[in-house]
Formats: structure tokens, sequence, C-alpha cells
């Protein structure tokens, strides 16, 4: 098993590494360049001025040469400078913003499987009642619905309308500094509401449609049937025998949500205004801030890879015949 995983490993860096050179030549294919923004639209910027930004920040160099001075900085985690006027480093900026995103996606990541887990069990057990016929149109509305549009609808409902939450940011900009810590924390939760009601509404469809399917494939194969030939409980074939082996296949979707942490932010953090990774990552597109956008792509990838690689850890733990079989190669 361990010579497996290591194989899997050693895939995983290869893939990366073929990511990123295709990541870093297509985003110099895109129309105008990291100096367009301050130079082009700006009338004392003289040729010489910006043939000097040029040189500066080492865009007159082949893309290869670029490349392989970026690849050499990644090795230390130097993602090098932003482009932008702070000129910040690009791994300041990512591990600022970072702990925000994770929060957001980690509470709606629990809520997802708190909620759509049971909600799928529930309509592959009532499957073709009127309650499961509810929960599968639902489930499909949450489906289909644009998370753009929903977040705009919740901003004009519980924002414009009821003025029962507040639209944007993380915490009030007035009078923030001078509230207790239960203070805080009650106007960080208002302000969260919105967002986590945004990232979890559409995973909740989605995932409980696919538990139920998964469930209530289970149910009526064999091995359940000789389970419940023998004359056990209800409760004991549903719990010990059905969902064990239903939920397998949720480790895969678990891994491949670890991407989404960061790539399904942007739409909701750049609607309401949250300073995450998504919203950076919405700005340096914006700017063409390549180095930017380099390091939120360079991560991305590597939760994508890790996801992958997590899935089939957690396969391997789970099911013994995986274990089996990895032995016998």
């Amino acid at each position: 098993m361990l010579k497996v995983l290591f194989k899997k490993f050693l895939s995983m860096l290869i893939t990366l590494w073929g990511i990123t050179i295709i990541s870093f030549f297509l985003i110099h294919l895109a129309p105008g360049g990291p100096l367009s923004p301050m130079t082009e639209f700006n009338p004392r910027i003289t040729p010489e001025y910006r043939e000097k930004l040029v040189k500066m920040y080492g865009l007159d160099r082949p893309l290869y040469e670029q490349y392989l001075k970026w690849l050499k900085g990644v090795l230390t985690l130097d993602f090098g400078k932003s482009f932008s006027i702070d000129e910040r480093p690009v791994w300041d900026k990512i591990k600022e913003r970072l702990p925000i995103t994770l929060l957001i996606n980690g509470l709606s990541l629990v809520l997802i499987l708190l909620i759509a887990v049971p909600l799928g069990v529930y309509s592959a057990l009532k499957s073709g009642s009127l309650p499961e016929r509810v929960l599968t149109f639902l489930s499909f509305v949450g489906y289909a619905m644009p998370s753009f549009w929903f977040a705009l609808l919740l901003m004009m409902l519980f924002g414009v309308k009821l003025h029962l939450l507040p639209i944007s940011g993380l915490h009030s900009t007035i009078g923030y500094e001078e509230m207790s810590t239960l203070q805080k924390i009650w106007d960080w939760t208002k302000h969260l509401i919105c967002p986590l009601l945004v990232a979890t509404f559409g995973g909740i469809a989605g995932i409980s449609r696919y538990v139920r399917n998964s469930v209530y494939e289970v149910l009526y194969s064999d091995f359940v049937l000789f389970a419940r030939a023998k004359g056990l409980s209800e409760r004991r074939v549903l719990f010990k025998h059905a969902l064990r082996n239903a939920l397998l296949p949720l480790i895969t979707i678990l891994g491949l949500s670890l991407p989404g942490l960061i790539g399904g932010s942007v739409i909701f953090e750049t609607i309401f205004g949250i300073p995450g990774l998504g919203q950076l990552m919405w700005q340096s597109v914006m700017a063409r801030d390549y180095p930017v956008i380099m390091g939120n792509l360079f991560l991305i990838a590597v939760l994508t890879l890790l996801g992958n690689f997590l899935a089939d850890l957690g396969y391997a733990l789970a099911d013994p015949r995986i274990r089996t079989g990895a032995r016998k190669k």
C-alpha cells in the first residue's frame, strides 16, 4: 500500500509541475499585460518610463526564463512581488487572506455535511413519498440557482428590505473596536450568515442528491437483502451495512471539494466584499497581476491534487478490498 501511495504522490508532483507550466504560459497569452492598467490610461507615462518598468519587472526576458525564475522561487515559497502599487510579496498577501477563506468554506463544508447527508438518507428511505418529491424539487432548484443571483436576493431581502443583516464586509466599520468579545462574535456572525447561505445552498442540493442515489442503490443490493433475511433490525441494516458502503463515494466528493475552498469563493467574496482569497484572485485577474494570479493558481492546483490524494488514502483506509489489492500488486 505504501508503494502505491508513493507512486501516486510522485505522479501528483509531476502533474503539479505540468499545471504550472500550462498556467504560466496561458496567462501571458491573455490580451493586455500587467503594465496596461498603469501605463495605457496615464498620459504622463512616457515610452522610456514604460520600457524601464518592463525591465524592472523582468518582462523583457523570454517566457521560459521568467518561468524558471518563478519556479526556483516557488521551491522556497517565494512567489515574487505583486505588480500592484504596494509591491508586497505575493505569499504575504495569500497568508493574510487565507484564514478568512478557510474559515468561511470550512464552516460551509461542515454545514453541508450535517444537512445534506441526513436529507439524502431520508430521501432514499422515503423514496416516492410526497416529502421526498418536495426535497427532490428543492434540490434541483438549489442546484440550478446561480450563486450570484442567490446572493443578490439575500442582499435585497435581508439587507435592503428587512434591514436585518449587513450586506458587506466581515464586521462593522464603526464602533467595532469598542465592542465586547460577545458583541464582536455576534457582529461577525451577522456578517457571515448571507455568505454562508450562498456557499452552502448549492452544496447541500448537490450532495444530498448524490447521497440519496448512493443509499437508494445500496438498500436494494444483494448483501443488504441478505442482512434483512437474517432477521437483523432495520436500524442495524441501515447504519452497519448500507450507510457504510453507500457513503464511501462521498470520500471522493470531500476530496474534490478542497479546491472549491478558493475557486468557489470568488463569487460570494466579491459580491459581499469579503477580503479573502477569492476576492484577491478576482482583483489580480482584473489588474493583470501575474505573480498573484500564479500564486493563487498554484495553491488551487495543490489543493486539487491533495484532495485526490487524500481521497485515495481515505478509500484505502475505509475499504479493505483496496488495501488487499494493493498488497497483491
